[in-house]
């Protein structure tokens, strides 16, 4: 006969927060399961009302959503986390930050106030600062790039190899200066549709490479600057806390 559930004591969810961090620096190189960990010593010395699950193991109400990939920055990576106690956003956003380390810092916490908020993330907004390429060699690139229909990539997966179009995601892509950086060094700027697989940026620099010999002579260093969904004219990141403070 199965052994019953032992009883347990779980205190309810009773507000959700929802929380923008950013990974900067030498903390770029940190992976998702590295954050994960962080953020579990943080939310304990910062002595956060946590609600658990129930069942034999509880674990804390934590969710994540489309976290960037290990050796990228980000400004914009989204959590979420159930607390058994109301509390104050601001709070917690200054509780979390001083207690995780410098480089994963909390931007903003915000009372979740309406549903779905992963299908909200429907692009980024990412920075890619491409040494050793020219302004002129890049916008040739991407001129290239943006005439195509499709560029067909390889990358591996979870699930294996796969060969996806890393095309049909890139909605903007736009050049700039090298903004003082020193020596030729190109500004890349892409609004990139999320999808399954998700075309990430060095998707985009394969196809660059693919299309226009693009082939950065150093490795790239890619900062995502938003995600978000998309505005009305299907062309920008838009702010994806606007329905919870509406709410």
């Amino acid at each position: 006969m199965a052994r019953p559930a032992p009883d347990r004591d779980v205190a309810p969810t009773v507000q959700r927060l929802r929380l923008r961090y950013a990974k900067r620096g030498r903390l770029r190189f940190s992976s998702h399961r590295d954050f994960q960990r962080a953020l579990e010593r943080a939310l304990r010395r910062a002595d956060i009302p946590m609600a658990y699950s129930a069942g034999f193991s509880p674990h804390p109400k934590v969710s994540y959503a489309n976290s960037a990939p290990t050796g990228v920055a980000s400004e914009a990576e989204y959590v979420e986390i159930g607390v058994a106690l109301a509390c104050n956003p601001d709070a917690v956003r200054a509780a979390l930050d001083a207690a995780l380390p410098p480089g994963l810092d909390v931007v903003e916490v915000v009372e979740a106030r309406t549903s779905d908020f992963a299908n909200r993330l429907e692009a980024s907004v990412w920075r890619l600062e491409l040494p050793g390429v020219s302004r002129a060699q890049a916008e040739r690139a991407v001129t290239l790039l943006l005439a195509q229909t499709e560029v067909l990539v390889d990358r591996m997966t979870k699930n294996g190899r796969r060969t996806f179009d890393a095309r049909s995601a890139v909605i903007v892509a736009e050049c700039a200066a090298d903004a003082g950086l020193g020596g030729d060094c190109a500004i890349l700027t892409l609004v990139v549709r999320h999808g399954t697989p998700s075309v990430r940026p060095d998707d985009v620099l394969s196809a660059l490479s693919r299309v226009a010999d693009l082939v950065p002579p150093k490795p790239p260093r890619v900062t995502r600057l938003a995600q978000g969904p998309l505005d009305e004219a299907g062309t920008s990141v838009v702010d994806p806390f606007a329905p919870d403070r509406a709410g």
